[in-house]
């Protein structure tokens, strides 16, 4: 169901809006992280370290093809807002013919360059063909993945985040049993945990289509999925592609720490895939708040309802506040059993060096929180330049810490924490200044 976020109470409508979003990614992160364990404790170290260098190329491409879809859905709420419902239809059909193409040749090409691509990271000679076999495997199924993104984005631009959660559910249910028959049943490995999430993955998708079809009107243009409109296809693609660069930049960030972390040896490496994954369970809420916020400001801003727009801004950071203060006590007391569910209990070392990371980056998350929120501020006015340059600032400090910290002043694992810190204060610094700007120049606007 469709929701129409310029009116009503601001914060009950950011909510309802955010929890599907949590829920739906945190979902989306367990069957990601059931990859990890499952591979972990049933194949062994080295299985996890596959998986773990796989794993950054792989989120890259797939975040890129998200960015793409959000972009484009900035686009739809601002007409969803502004009751330009024409425009609307052809927007969502120019997105999917136009992703479809883009993703098919992408898709060939990935699965070409898998072996060169895992040479640029410095992957272990060990892991290098379970790795390259992983990705392969995925990147059969990236047809999937954009179809997946492109409807639930654009059910989120009309104000419906509920939907692809039920979905998500389903597909990580089924991927956790997919891992669990073609692992440890099968003993297919790390190639049986990719064939499971790609099957998973397509799941979701064909339940998304045919719920679309059933229930969004809205959403089924039958001969009009075929139109392709030029005029929109340039500012689609500008949205999209500063939006999936932005996606792309955080990846690429960690796969330049990747490469830092992957020269320590494999211990290193299954730790740094370990905490890769805790925080990504921690900060993807404080995204999702963001992102609740953006889909908020595009709609009122197409409404052209300014005071409202800033309000739902102001209510966004309060639900940032509360829900980082929980998983700051959560990581901190927490960090010994959470490690134990990525490794086997004769993996001291790999659990030693996860712990000292966790506790050290739980105090740490308050930053994040700070700089996604100011994220989704200049996401829902439309400029994408600030979040882009923005990301490219801390992704390049982090990578330029984390190799100073590690290789030349010889540090321990905790020091990635401390690149992550120095990254988002880098980060804040170029954010502050412009939202200040921007905030008494949308008050004079209005």
């Amino acid at each position: 169901m469709t929701t129409d976020m310029t009116e009503g109470r601001i914060i009950p409508q950011l909510t309802e809006f955010t929890i599907p979003l949590v829920l739906g990614n945190l979902f989306q992160l367990t069957y990601n992280a059931a990859d990890s364990v499952i591979v972990g404790k049933f194949v062994g170290d080295d299985a996890l370290a596959a998986v773990g260098t796989a794993g950054p190329i792989m989120n890259m491409v797939i975040l890129f093809i998200s960015g793409m879809c959000m972009g484009a859905g900035i686009l739809m709420s601002t007409q969803y807002g502004a009751k330009n419902y024409k425009r609307l239809e052809r927007q969502i059909s120019t997105t999917l013919l136009g992703g479809l193409a883009f993703v098919v040749v992408v898709a060939a090409l990935l699965i070409v360059f898998a072996y060169p691509l895992l040479r640029i990271l410095q992957v272990p000679s060990d892991i290098m063909d379970s790795a390259a076999s992983y990705l392969r495997i995925v990147f059969l199924g990236l047809i999937f993945t954009f179809i997946y993104n492109f409807f639930s984005n654009t059910l989120r631009a009309l104000g419906d985040s509920k939907v692809s959660l039920y979905f998500l559910i389903i597909s990580a249910f089924l991927n956790v049993v997919g891992d669990l028959f073609f692992v440890i049943v099968l003993k297919w490995g790390v190639p049986g945990s990719a064939v499971a999430t790609v099957l998973s993955e397509a799941l979701c998708c064909l339940c998304c289509v045919v719920y679309i079809k059933v229930k969004v009107p809205i959403m089924c243009l039958g001969k009009k999925w075929r139109v392709f409109d030029g005029s929109l296809l340039w500012q689609t693609f500008t949205y999209g592609i500063t939006s999936a660069l932005q996606q792309m930049c955080v990846q690429l960030g960690k796969i330049c720490v990747q490469t830092v972390v992957n020269v320590q040896g494999v211990e290193f490496i299954a730790a740094f895939t370990a905490i890769n994954r805790v925080d990504d369970f921690a900060m993807t809420p404080q995204q999702n708040i963001a992102h609740a916020a953006t889909t908020f400001m595009a709609q009122n801003k197409g409404a052209g309802k300014i005071r409202r727009m800033k309000k739902g801004f102001l209510s966004a950071i309060l639900l940032e506040a509360v829900y980082t203060a929980v998983v700051v006590v959560v990581v901190f007391i927490f960090s010994k059993p959470i490690m134990q569910l990525f490794v086997g209990a004769d993996s001291q070392e790999v659990i030693s060096l996860g712990v000292s990371y966790l506790q050290l980056i739980s105090f740490m998350y308050v930053m994040p929180a700070a700089t996604n929120i100011i994220q989704g501020f200049f996401r829902g006015l439309g400029d994408l330049k600030v979040t882009l340059i923005s990301t490219i600032l801390n992704m390049s400090v982090r990578f330029l810490a984390a190799w100073t910290m590690i290789h030349i002043l010889h540090g321990g694992f905790d020091r990635l924490a401390w690149a992550n810190f120095v990254g988002w204060i880098a980060m804040l610094a170029f954010q502050v200044p412009m939202i200040l700007t921007r905030w008494k120049k949308e008050t004079v606007e209005k």
